[in-house]
């Protein structure tokens, strides 16, 4: 091969510049151009409420900001999902405090965050936008961590007993075990849920954007900004701009980021027999054939090789190689340390619940005093909104299980429907909801609907994402032999649906309806409480009480709201989603 390759090169010379190479350049010069205008915006000039420019020129530059946002914001959500969720599958202890704290903090929507944030990293940077732009950043990363926490959880709690006693029997390590068995076994639920949380972070763009606490507005300059200005203001043009803009960065970055990852992710589906492959993605081709790419792997590779050759010179010249280390911490100073670290840890330990639990006590204490502060009849209101809010929640939930489940099995199943209909759905699922709102209220109150069954309707509209791409990546893990199998002895297909594909998808399943209804609580504060053609549209709900509260800096009521929205959502979740949860991880783990 070495011969054939240096041939080519000799005589049949390949091409200075490829479009790999072109494609290569052109990232590399958005990214450069992307770290100056976020560098430039974060040292700016504190300035809470940036004028908005609706002409068609500002749109390029809102757009990259945006983009750069929902970036940063995903890289700190696969960080804390990494970390926090393999924590909270493999440490008893991390489950009973990891798995509590994300059913709260899951349930509060994005303007729960929105005060302590703002207010808080605003005193910290006064003089530059440095602290509105981190605010932007965690409210975004609020909207997309949960879900990603839950399927890494989900998935690595799921991992076959089979596969985990070969990782024991190997001697792997818990980092080797990571690298070797978790994260390979969890990136296809990983990657989709990773897509659908890109998703969940453009849905609340315009509220990370802009929004108005009390008397005062902040706004950034961005696409959910721009967006949220038109929508006020009635600009009809700006807003098909705002739309048009917004479906050109979710289209380029589904051609660039997502589909290379969903395509590299599915040599990880678990099956013996070996299923059609998707056609490879045209970045990865074009990649392939630069020559830039190629230099800096083969850079690296020989740096690699080099560093190598020298940690197995250094442990051949101490004598006893690879066997020194293991050595040493079973016995000698090395062990006497290790044992004493361990009580240190201990100790460590208990001091950060101690401290851990004197916060919250204070904290609790310090709600306490507010919530005593509300009336009977404000607790009644609170009531019946929470009420109304809970039957939308559950008949988008409903509404999206019953057409999302069938299709995302019926997609999952079928190498050429996957080809087809996963760039459509990967750019519909990512494109966000609100900036739809308008057309769709259009419809609706053309169809006779009142706001009441609409806004359920535009809890639909983001919601029914969370239980497609949970299907579709249980649908993609269902094993292609025993489909096989059944098809030969001629299951019918109703048989077939309840024996094999919705018992390999109900796990993956479950995440998704336990993130539909967290995310159709969330999608509340935007679906129930609205400005549409210059009128202000507002129904009886817990999403409309948080948005007014938030707006005239109601902080009795807010903290009021948001305590009966955690309380619900962390009550359903102990009696109604932990059960499920149990059942989907024994009866239905994929184990042989």
């Amino acid at each position: 091969m070495r011969i054939n390759l240096q041939m080519r090169g000799k005589f049949f010379p390949q091409r200075l510049f490829s479009l790999g190479d072109a494609l290569v350049l052109l990232v590399i010069a958005t990214a450069i151009f992307g770290v100056v205008s976020t560098s430039n915006q974060w040292r700016a000039e504190f300035h809470p409420a940036t004028e908005i420019d609706l002409s068609a020129w500002a749109l390029p530059k809102y757009t990259m900001l945006s983009a750069a946002r929902g970036l940063i914001a995903y890289l700190i959500s696969l960080s804390f999902t990494i970390c926090v969720g393999y924590i909270g599958a493999k440490s008893r202890l991390g489950e009973r405090l990891i798995l509590p704290a994300l059913d709260v903090l899951q349930t509060i929507p994005v303007l729960g965050f929105l005060p302590g944030l703002v207010l808080g990293l605003i005193s910290l940077f006064p003089n530059t936008n440095m602290g509105l732009e981190l605010a932007a950043i965690l409210m975004i990363v609020t909207s997309q961590v949960w879900n990603m926490t839950f399927s890494f959880y989900s998935s690595v709690k799921s991992i076959p007993e089979e596969m985990s006693e070969a990782a024991t029997m190997m001697g792997l390590s818990w980092y080797q075990r990571l690298l070797r068995l978790e994260l390979p076994f969890s990136a296809v639920n990983l990657a989709w849920n990773s897509l659908l949380s890109m998703a969940g972070g453009w849905f609340f763009l315009t509220v990370c954007e802009a929004f108005t606490l009390g008397d005062r507005q902040f706004r950034l300059p961005g696409i959910g900004s721009y967006m949220a200005v038109a929508i006020s203001e009635g600009n009809r043009t700006a807003m098909a701009l705002g739309v048009a803009a917004m479906t050109a960065l979710i289209i380029v970055m589904d051609f660039v980021i997502w589909r290379p990852i969903l395509a590299w992710v599915r040599r990880y589906r678990i099956e013996d027999v070996p299923g059609a492959e998707p056609i490879e993605p045209l970045v990865q081709m074009a990649i392939r054939d630069s020559r830039i790419v190629r230099f800096l792997k083969t850079s690296f590779r020989e740096r690699r090789t080099r560093k190598q050759r020298k940690v197995l010179d250094r442990e051949q010249a101490r004598g006893l190689g690879a066997f020194q280390e293991p050595l040493e911490i079973l016995s000698g100073p090395k062990a006497r340390r290790l044992y004493r670290s361990r009580w240190w840890n201990r100790i460590a330990v208990f001091l950060i619940l101690t401290v851990l639990g004197a916060f919250l006590g204070w904290g609790g204490a310090r709600l306490f005093e507010i919530l005593s502060t509300l009336s009977r009849g404000e607790w009644t209101l609170l009531l019946r909104n929470t009420v109304w809010t809970w039957i939308r929640v559950m008949l988008a939930v409903v509404l999206s299980t019953l057409w999302a489940v069938p299709v995302g099995i019926w997609i999952g199943t079928s190498p050429r429907r996957i080809r087809v209909a996963q760039p459509v759905i990967q750019v519909l699922a990512s494109f966000p909801a609100p900036m739809l709102f308008p057309v769709a209220l259009f419809v609706l109150f053309r169809l006779g609907f009142n706001f009441d069954w609409a806004s359920m309707v535009l809890m639909l509209l983001g919601v029914q994402w969370y239980v497609l791409f949970n299907a579709l990546a249980g649908a993609l893990r269902i094993p292609q032999e025993l489909d096989f199998a059944l098809r030969l002895m001629e299951v019918p297909r109703w048989e077939r649906w309840k024996t094999l594909y919705l018992p390999c998808v109900f796990p993956s399943l479950v995440t998704g309806w336990v993130m539909a209804t967290g995310g159709a609580w969330n999608a509340s504060i935007v679906a129930e409480y609205m400005v549409f053609q210059g009128r202000l549209y507002q129904t009886g709900g817990l999403g409309a009480t948080l948005t007014v509260a938030a707006a005239n800096a109601d902080f009795r009521m807010l903290a009021a709201s948001l305590t009966m929205m955690v309380g619900v959502v962390i009550a359903f979740n102990r009696f109604v989603w932990a059960p499920i949860y149990r059942e989907a991880q024994t009866r239905y783990r994929m184990d042989a």
